[in-house]
């Protein structure tokens, strides 16, 4: 005789019977919830007696460890499904046996994906692997009086165990996919970092984590068309907070050479174009553009006009040329706008790239604009402030993938290193930081909003359910370290005010 044993969640299972040859499954509704409509049903839950092996959830994610255990004990015949059906699990293990999988992408790598809907699941346990699929019975919610009925009708119908249940199958052990990529929203990165070198190794670490393999064409030598396999992502925008160079050793440890930057800086200021080059930053910035058969110098015009008028947002450049760029499609800049804007008395820079190369032209796309926008801060009489990057297109190429896999592994940690404690620190959150205190009297928690010492808001509640929700609400945190570091200090006041009102 097999007796039920469960491979997975054995301490989350409710084990009535071992010898019995029925399954109930309650999804999202709890075990003794269930266990108790049972009772009323009339049903006999005898440890020695009862037809029922086993009560146990099933929720979303736990689908791969039930279908283990059903392999494991085939003397399941019949499972009974009722409960809160919250996040499709019922239907997602009723179409697994009747309808079966279909092989698909996920996240770049080969899965599976279970047919009439979006479940994704692993395919190393399939349909036909079970000599013998359970049968069932689909019931309401607990609440429910039809589901009473339907659990009478049920055990008083129920035909007797088989003697001769199918031999157990070994099921393959679970194991984390392969995958290619991790999931986000790959058209939303936002990156802030102080210096462009930290900028760039945050990027690449992006990228290889969350850019997806995207086809992109280029042309051949002989002007064909061909496709090449990246990694990107869309709209990336990076934010160097403090644009300027940095020393050659610390650009050389990675592969860069501060002389190669100067130089570039050089000529993107340079209006001249080589007669061997299709276009030059410098010459669409600078001598590209013709107006009443004067040459347009886009970055004197943009640096006077701001001298004149500081808080103008005329400042607005375009590299992009349609009546050439568009309609030919080669030799066209892949630097396509400039925006000078002076914000909290800084002239700030946000440059468009239609297309960007990661590993390579990134960084050096960096150093230049630090010297366009060091250029027109001059001409303007003001001081530089953050650069603003962003990329339409930005994408590691598969020659590179090495040197972008060595840079995205070297981040251990999202801290940052503050020379003058020796330590590292939880990342800066402009948003402000948070202290988290008790009010005994109201029996609520408290959390300080405060930004430059000042106590700018207030945030109480009962519970740290009800804090969680005001702060999303508000946007009040802009950092993932932040957040995790208050979300467990919240709880941590959360467990010390419940003891200090139980003491009362």
């Amino acid at each position: 005789m097999l007796l039920f044993e469960p491979l997975y969640y054995g301490d989350r299972v409710r084990v009535v019977n071992p010898a019995g040859d029925v399954g109930v499954c309650t999804l999202w509704s709890q075990v003794e919830s269930a266990a108790k409509v049972l009772a009323a049903a009339g049903v006999d839950l005898a440890p020695g007696a009862s037809r029922v092996a086993v009560i146990a959830n099933l929720y979303g994610n736990g689908l791969p460890q039930l279908l283990r255990n059903l392999l494991w004990n085939p003397q399941i015949a019949h499972i009974v499904v009722l409960g809160k059906n919250l996040s499709g699990s019922r239907e997602w293990l009723l179409d697994f046996f009747e309808h079966g999988l279909e092989e698909v992408e996920f996240l770049g790598a080969r899965a599976f994906r279970i047919r009439t809907s979006n479940r994704m699941i692993d395919g190393d346990v399939r349909p036909e692997h079970f000599p013998r699929p359970p049968r069932f019975t689909v019931l309401g919610e607990l609440s429910s009086p039809a589901t009473v009925d339907g659990l009478r009708e049920f055990f008083a119908t129920l035909p007797p165990p088989d003697p001769n249940p199918p031999a157990r199958v070994a099921p393959p052990p679970l194991q984390e996919p392969e995958v290619r990529w991790f999931p986000s929203e790959p058209r939303a990165h936002t990156i802030v970092r102080q210096t462009p070198l930290e900028a760039w190794k945050e990027l690449i670490f992006r990228l290889m984590r969350f850019g997806h393999r995207n086809k992109v064409a280029k042309r051949g030598a002989a002007g064909q068309h061909l496709e090449e396999e990246r990694i990107e992502l869309q709209n990336v925008k990076v934010i160097v907070e403090a644009p300027g160079e940095e020393t050659a050793e610390e650009l050389a440890r990675h592969g860069f050479s501060l002389e190669h930057f100067e130089a570039y800086q050089r000529r993107i200021l340079d209006p001249a174009r080589p007669a061997d080059l299709g276009y030059t930053y410098g010459n669409r910035l600078r001598g590209y553009f013709h107006r009443g058969g004067e040459t347009v110098d886009s970055l004197e015009i943009a640096g006077r006009r701001l001298r004149q008028n500081p808080e103008s947002r005329h400042a607005y450049i375009s590299l992009w040329d349609n009546s050439r760029d568009l309609p030919e499609g080669t030799r066209c800049p892949c630097f396509v706008s400039a925006f000078f804007r002076r914000f909290e008395g800084r002239l700030t820079l946000t440059a468009t790239f239609r297309s960007h190369n990661a590993t390579d032209a990134w960084l050096e796309n960096v150093y230049g604009l630090i010297a366009v926008q060091r250029h027109v801060a001059g001409l303007a009489e003001m001081e530089p402030g953050p650069l603003t990057v962003i990329s339409h297109s930005i994408s590691v190429d598969t020659a590179a993938l090495d040197r972008a896999r060595r840079v995205a592994e070297e981040k251990t940690s999202d801290d940052v290193f503050d020379p003058a404690t020796g330590k590292w620190e939880p990342r800066f959150d402009p948003n402000g930081n948070f202290a988290v205190t008790m009010d005994l009297s109201a029996g609520e928690l408290i959390v300080e909003h405060t930004y430059k010492g000042m106590v700018i808001h207030h945030y109480r509640g009962k519970t740290a359910e009800e804090l969680e929700r005001q702060l999303a609400r508000d946007c009040a945190l802009s950092e993932i370290s932040h957040a995790l570091y208050l979300g467990r200090e919240i709880a941590r006041k959360e467990s010390q005010l419940k003891a200090a009102l139980r003491s009362k």
